[in-house]
């Protein structure tokens, strides 16, 4: 009973995302087809530890300080602002667009660092945000990589479209992953925002797993079909030199 219990906590925590950021008790029991009295204690519980805290004018529950403090954590063992960000910084400030490292986690890709284009009109994220696997270039790039059933378990859950562009036919989502991996790289076009292009490039462990990506993202209009070659190049240069940095940090990370 008790690890039925922790099991639908942590399964809680998970519907606080960038969608949905707040909840209430009885929206989200609904949502999670729970009783409303078990996921108040949970609430209730999470609030008295500081994970979440509850909004004293709308009453809903909110991702309390105590991620960020974990958060905070886990970029500082991986190392990434040392080293990874300026990288990034000087990529970013190359090609006048923004800059994403998306971390793999599970079926999701999760955004662990950004360096920001300085232009006025740009594509931005937050830090933390959570993508699936399946939908734009920093994540299909990730997904190209995985072993084929974790590719399968993936698609076989159902595919979400995000824009009208967001590939959602099962047949045509393995041949655009088989694309990605002949060819080493993705390139995108309003798949998750409007719009929005993205190219991606993959970046794996000492064991050579797929680990994560680095992508540039930003307005439609400003690469054009044929700019997308020199700026793949400009992008893969900068991803080999995080990829010998992971190439020795990712043996010690993976093996503590």
């Amino acid at each position: 009973m008790a690890l039925k219990t922790l099991d639908n906590s942590l399964e809680v925590l998970k519907y606080f995302n960038k969608r949905n950021p707040s909840w209430g008790v009885r929206e989200l029991a609904k949502e999670m087809n729970i009783s409303h009295s078990i996921i108040y204690r949970i609430l209730s519980t999470f609030e008295s530890h500081g994970f979440l805290i509850q909004n004293p004018d709308t009453k809903k529950y909110e991702l309390g300080l105590r991620f960020l403090e974990y958060g905070q954590i886990v970029k500082e063992k991986m190392n990434l602002s040392d080293f990874v960000f300026p990288i990034m910084k000087s990529l970013s400030e190359e090609i006048e667009e923004s800059v994403f490292l998306t971390w793999l986690d599970g079926a999701e890709g999760v955004t662990v660092e950004i360096a920001e284009s300085s232009q006025t009109i740009k594509f931005t994220v937050t830090m933390g945000t959570r993508t699936p696997l399946y939908v734009g270039a920093s994540c299909k790039t990730i997904m190209a990589y995985l072993p084929e059933e974790k590719q399968i378990e993936i698609i076989n859950k159902g595919i979400q479209k995000f824009t009208p562009i967001t590939i959602s036919d099962p047949e045509d989502m393995w041949l655009d992953l088989e694309k990605i991996r002949k060819q080493g790289w993705c390139f995108s076009i309003g798949e998750y925002s409007h719009s929005v292009f993205g190219l991606g490039v993959p970046l794996f462990n000492s064991k050579e797993e797929i680990i994560a990506s680095l992508t540039i993202a930003g307005p439609e209009y400003r690469m054009p079909e044929e700019k997308v070659p020199e700026t793949l190049k400009i992008l893969q240069h900068a991803s080999e030199k995080i990829q010998r940095y992971f190439d020795q940090y990712s043996y010690r990370y993976y093996k503590e």
